[in-house]
């Protein structure tokens, strides 16, 4: 073979291996466009860098597919903006749970979205975590399902997002959730649904002039909600002038600015006149503590202004805030 001949056959191969490497860079089929399996094909370029209360998050899916919450009560805002939930942490069953570990308030919406239980108990399961294959991970830093301590772990898994829900309306974590995970339409069709129904709801009823209490009984202490907490915001977006806490530092639980606990002699002291609407309790525990010698003879237990909001009602998201509305409804309506 001359040399002639040994430059053609050169330059029919690089032909032949140019061809080959453009269809393998098309994807040859259509593996390019759907990823190699670690979510880093061309689809799952589509990205976000997402700020949010644990830190910097690179790499969150634009839209995510497969969501593990890692916090029992971040799935109802999750579930509320119909975010691909496919397990979510759960609690110990008990009265606010149904026998998964699930709340009741979205406990149905779980069960029609077929979410599973990831893990039972507040501190993350990573092992089940990754067994669950997730795309994103969300979860709190902010409760008794605090998951900072778990952070680096839950990342190693999978981009993780996590948030606090004490210190903020359950209007504004799902306002931030839609604009961080994509779902910003449907975020604002919740919050224009709830504020349609506020606004039905104080044109309906006769709110007392005396200042509403929200309390919570824990026997020896009193639980106080804030004007500034989820449940001091509804109340007030509906018309209630909802009590101050007393003077003085009470004991809070992990730095929580929404409620904080103090002595019962202190509360029924700052209560006085006020009505008192009492949060996440049945209706036996309710009788119970205002039967005590502190509560007895207060003006609201004399003249009946003592509430019952539900049991769902210490985490208000968009399912609990509607049964408190309804439940407000039935009672000054």
């Amino acid at each position: 073979m001359n040399g002639r001949q040994l430059r053609a056959r050169f330059r029919g191969v690089a032909v032949v291996a140019a061809g080959l490497l453009a269809l393998t860079a098309c994807g040859g089929g259509d593996a390019g466009a759907k990823g190699d399996g670690n979510g880093e094909g061309k689809a799952a370029a589509a990205a976000r860098t997402v700020k949010h209360d644990a830190g910097t998050t690179e790499k969150v899916p634009d839209r995510p597919k497969r969501i593990v919450s890692v916090s029992v009560t971040m799935t109802g805002h999750l579930l509320a903006l119909d975010a691909p939930v496919i397990a979510s942490q759960a609690t110990p069953p008990s009265v606010i749970t149904d026998k998964q570990g699930f709340f009741t308030q979205w406990s149905d919406a779980a069960a029609k979205n077929s979410v599973k239980v990831a893990y039972q108990g507040f501190e993350p399961d990573v092992e089940k975590v990754l067994a669950l294959k997730p795309d994103l991970i969300v979860g709190a830093s902010s409760g008794a399902e605090n998951a900072e301590k778990f952070y680096d772990k839950l990342s190693a898994v999978a981009p993780t997002l996590l948030y606090r829900h004490d210190d903020v309306s359950w209007q504004d974590l799902t306002a931030r959730l839609g604009k961080d995970l994509g779902l910003e339409k449907r975020a604002s069709e919740v919050v224009a649904a709830h504020d349609k129904r506020v606004g039905e709801v104080k044109a309906a009823i006769t709110v007392p002039k005396q200042s509403a209490a929200l309390v919570r009984d824990n026997q020896s202490a009193m639980t106080v909600f804030t004007p500034e907490s989820a449940q001091g915001r509804l109340l007030t977006s509906l018309g209630f002038a909802v009590l101050e806490p007393p003077a003085g530092k009470g004991q809070t639980q992990g730095g929580r600015s929404d409620f904080a606990e103090f002595s019962q002699e202190k509360v029924a002291d700052t209560a006085k006149d006020s009505s008192l609407l009492f949060v996440s309790h049945t209706p036996e525990e309710i009788t119970a503590a205002t039967a005590r010698p502190v509560w007895k003879d207060l003006a609201a237990v004399k003249d009946k202004r003592v509430y019952d909001l539900g049991l769902d009602t210490f985490r208000l998201d968009y399912y609990s805030a509607g049964n408190l509305i309804d439940k407000i409804e039935k009672a000054f309506g």
